[in-house]
C-alpha cells in the first residue's frame, strides 16, 4: 500500500483514498509527493502495471485538510465523474471544529467569494469575480470554547467552508489564514472530508465513501477533544 496514503474503496473504475492533512492533491512548485503520485504508484504496486498508470483527478482538497479523495480508474470513469461534479450531484460532508461555542444549532451560509491569488475573501454581492457559495451546517457538539460541525457545501469555491465559516466569527480551529489565532501541531487545520456519495459510472447504484478524522497529532488536539462523538457519528 502507498505510504501514508489508507484505500477506502476500490474498484475498476474508482479508487477512494484517506487524504492526511499536509499532503498536495496534485503537484505544485514545491515538488512535493501528492496524493494523486502515491495512488498511480499504488496501483502500479499492486497489479505489477508496466509503464504509465491511469489515474484520474476529478476533485480536490486542500493541503492543510484530510479526508475522502475519490480518483477514477479509467477515462470513462473520470469523465462521467467530471460531469456529476459540474452538476454538482456529488453529495460531500466534511466534519469541521471551529473557534467558539457556534449559537445556532444549524443554518445555511450564503456568501459571495472572490479568488485573489492563493486566498479567497467574501465581498458584498456579485461581480465579474465574486461566485455565490451556499453551504449548510449542523452543531454536533460543544465543549471547552470549541464546537464540532457538519458542513455541506452546495457549491464547491475556492476555500469556501474555511471562509465561510470565519465570517460568522467562527474559524476552522488552526486556520490562521482565515483568522485562527494559532496552528496545529502539525500545521494542518481541523477540516476533514468525511463522507462523498456519487453515482458509480458504470453501474445504477451511489457509492459512498467515508472516514473519521485521523488522531491528533499532539494529545488533545481539537479532534481529540470530540473523539466520542465523531466515533458515534460514525
Amino acid at each position: 500500500m502507498a505510504r501514508n496514503l489508507r484505500i477506502l474503496y476500490e474498484d475498476n473504475h474508482l479508487l477512494g483514498v484517506l487524504k492526511p492533512g499536509g499532503l498536495l492533491t496534485q503537484g505544485d512548485r514545491t515538488g512535493d509527493d501528492t496524493a494523486l503520485a502515491m495512488a498511480k504508484r499504488y496501483i502500479k504496486d499492486k497489479y505489477k502495471r508496466p509503464g504509465n498508470v491511469f489515474i484520474g483527478l476529478v476533485h480536490r482538497i486542500d493541503r492543510p485538510v484530510s479526508g475522502v479523495l475519490l480518483f477514477a480508474r479509467t477515462s470513462k470513469a473520470a469523465s462521467r465523474l467530471a460531469k456529476e461534479f459540474h452538476a454538482r450531484r456529488v453529495d460531500k460532508t466534511y466534519l469541521a471544529v471551529v473557534l467558539g461555542h457556534v449559537e445556532d444549532d444549524g443554518g445555511e451560509l450564503v456568501s459571495w467569494l472572490e479568488r485573489v491569488r492563493n486566498r479567497s475573501r467574501a465581498v458584498t454581492g456579485p461581480s465579474k469575480d465574486a461566485k455565490q457559495a451556499v453551504l449548510t451546517y449542523r452543531v454536533l457538539d460543544r465543549r471547552d470554547g470549541f464546537s464540532l460541525l457538519e458542513v455541506k457545501p452546495a457549491t464547491g469555491r475556492h476555500h469556501q467552508i474555511r471562509v465561510q465559516l470565519a465570517g460568522i466569527s467562527h474559524p476552522v480551529a488552526g486556520d490562521m489564514k482565515y483568522g485562527a489565532p494559532e496552528p496545529l501541531a502539525d500545521k494542518t487545520i481541523a477540516l476533514h472530508a468525511a463522507r462523498i456519495a456519487v453515482k458509480h459510472p458504470t453501474r445504477d447504484e451511489t457509492v459512498t465513501v467515508e472516514s473519521a478524522p485521523p488522531a491528533d497529532a499532539r494529545s488533545g488536539g481539537p479532534w481529540d477533544r470530540f473523539r466520542t462523538t465523531i466515533d458515534s457519528y460514525f
